[in-house]
Order: C-alpha cells, then sequence, then structure tokens
C-alpha cells in the first residue's frame, strides 16, 4: 500500500469511465435529450472520485451546453457576485440546457441512509465519518514514454466527500459550483449504499441509489438518479489507514489510488 505522504495527482476512475461508456449509449438516456445536461450526465458524475472523471462526465452534451449558457451571461454583464443575473437575463438559455426543466420530479431525501439495511459485516470504527478528497495516482499504463501529466490537488469546483455510517451506509458526495455549471447554479451530486468488507483490507462501495440537488435556473432542482437504464455500478477497493488520511486503491490491474483526509466532526456532512 502506497505510504499517504506520497504526493498524487488526480486521474480517472475505472468505474466511473464504465459509467460514462453506459451514458454514451443513446438507448440508455431516458428522458435526456441530446445537447443538454441531464440526469445520464449526473448519474456518471455520482461514481466519480476523481476531477478527470467528472470532466468526461460533462463532456457528452453538457459541454457545448454550457458554454452557450457562459456566452449569454457574458453578453449579458452579468456581475460575478450576481446570482439572479442568469436566470433574469438567460432563463430560457440555461432550462435549455438542462434537463429536466423545473418544477422538480421528486423532493429532496435529507436521510440517504434511512431505510437501508444495515451492513452484513461491521465496519471498523476508524473508517466511519466523513473523509474529503486530497489526491489520487495516475493509473499504470504504458504512455510510450510521453511526459507524465500531473495534477496534484483535486479541482476547488469538484469538491468531493466521502461519508461512511456506523451501520455501514456511504453517501460519495460531489458539489459542482457555477465555474462549472453556469453564474447562478450549483448542484450536490450524491450518490448512497452500503459498505461490503472482504478480508481485512478490501472494501466495496456498492450504490443503491442517487440525487443531484441543488439550484439551478433560478429553481431548486432534486434530480433522481436511478431509473431502468440508469444503473450504478459500484467499486472495490484495497483501504489503508495512516495518520487520519484513508487511501482507496482500486482492486483492479490499474491499482488506481485515492487518498482522503478525515473531516474534523463540525464539518462533517448531515
Amino acid at each position: 500500500m502506497p505510504s499517504s505522504r506520497v504526493l498524487l495527482a488526480v486521474v480517472s476512475l475505472s468505474l466511473g469511465a464504465a459509467a460514462l461508456a453506459a451514458a454514451q449509449t443513446t438507448s440508455e438516456r431516458p428522458r435526456t435529450v441530446a445537447g443538454v445536461c441531464g440526469a445520464t450526465n449526473w448519474a456518471c458524475v455520482a461514481e466519480c472520485i476523481d476531477a478527470e472523471c467528472v470532466d468526461r462526465c460533462l463532456r457528452e452534451d453538457c459541454e457545448k451546453a454550457l458554454a452557450r449558457l457562459k456566452l449569454c451571461t457574458e453578453k449579458a454583464g452579468c456581475a460575478p457576485d450576481d446570482t439572479q443575473c442568469s436566470a433574469r437575463a438567460c432563463g430560457n438559455t440555461c432550462k435549455r440546457s438542462f434537463e429536466p426543466a423545473p418544477p422538480s420530479p421528486e423532493k429532496e431525501k435529507a436521510d440517504p441512509c434511512q431505510g437501508l439495511p444495515a451492513s452484513a459485516a461491521k465496519v471498523p470504527k476508524e473508517l466511519v465519518g466523513t473523509w474529503t478528497l486530497s489526491a489520487a495516482s495516475l493509473p499504470e499504463e504504458v504512455d510510450g514514454g510521453g511526459p507524465e501529466r500531473l495534477e496534484a490537488q483535486p479541482r476547488a469546483d469538484y469538491e468531493r466527500t466521502l461519508q461512511v455510517m456506523p451501520n455501514g451506509c456511504f453517501v460519495l458526495r460531489t458539489k459542482l459550483e457555477d465555474a462549472t455549471l453556469g453564474q447562478g447554479n450549483q448542484l450536490v451530486v450524491r450518490a448512497w449504499g452500503l459498505v461490503e468488507l472482504s478480508g481485512k483490507d478490501r472494501v466495496s462501495l456498492r450504490t443503491k441509489d442517487g440525487q443531484a440537488v441543488g439550484p439551478v435556473c433560478g429553481d431548486k432542482r432534486v434530480i433522481p438518479l436511478t431509473r431502468k437504464k440508469l444503473k450504478f455500478r459500484g467499486g472495490t477497493y484495497r483501504w489503508d489507514l495512516e495518520e487520519g488520511t484513508l487511501t482507496l486503491m482500486v482492486d483492479d490491474a490499474s491499482k488506481q489510488t485515492f487518498q482522503f483526509d478525515r473531516t474534523p466532526p463540525e464539518g462533517g456532512m448531515k
């Protein structure tokens, strides 16, 4: 297991790539209209850990839609601190950029862990808590001897946290701010499910459900992320804990590694 002191770089997670592949299949785009950001994109984001994975999830359809929205707010002269300007001056452009349009199709699930059964194996006490992504590794691959790409710290507008509850429920959150979604828009994309343990150092995140919640185009959105053809895949990792740093290494040939710093209780997620 690599030491938590090793400087790591942010890269894509294999399960995020798999989710993106599903997102790119036309038959797996329920309700999403081509050329807009929709539930398929957010379901892909929900299982990402690193910034590059999120970028790929948003690139399909979202990229052009968000570029049009940004151009509109720039032409309107919206000040960076004016959260209502986008909705006021570019409301129609904004609504054409996102799916579904208001009103939201369901209510926000305040406690995602409520109603979930406890994990079969008791979660170690040291895993319980809220963890914030601090760094990740490059996948092991042959690149022809080219220069190594490094991004030592995650992007601030893709803030990610992993919360593990004593009963084995986990919630993975990715916060997308207006720097990504356009002025006045924000979403917290959540995936939740159960932690499954096998052996002393293996853990699987079995996602059961998810939502994307936040203000978009002047209205609060609550977007469901589970439908018949929008399925989560989860992931299996080797884990290690050293001096308040949780290390998760993808349990496959890529051996991609993610490091999380423990968030103090007063800064934990509800």
